[in-house]
C-alpha cells in the first residue's frame, strides 16, 4: 500500500528509488503501481520525475 497524501507519497517514492530501484519503471513494475497515477499525484504538488537523478524533484 502506498501513501495517498502527495507529500508522504513523495517521501516514500524517493526513498524507494534511492535505496532499492534504479528507475521509476522498475519500482512500478515490482510494486504493481500505476506510473501515471504516481506522476499525476506528485505533479499536483509540482514534483516531476527526473530520470537522470532517479527521483522526483
Amino acid at each position: 500500500m502506498i501513501p495517498k497524501d502527495p507529500v508522504m507519497l513523495l517521501s516514500f517514492v524517493n526513498l524507494k528509488l534511492r535505496d532499492f530501484y534504479g528507475s521509476l519503471d522498475a519500482l512500478c513494475e515490482d510494486m504493481d503501481i500505476d506510473r501515471q497515477e504516481i506522476a499525476e499525484k506528485l505533479a499536483s504538488i509540482d514534483y516531476h520525475y527526473d530520470e537522470e537523478k532517479n527521483q522526483f524533484v
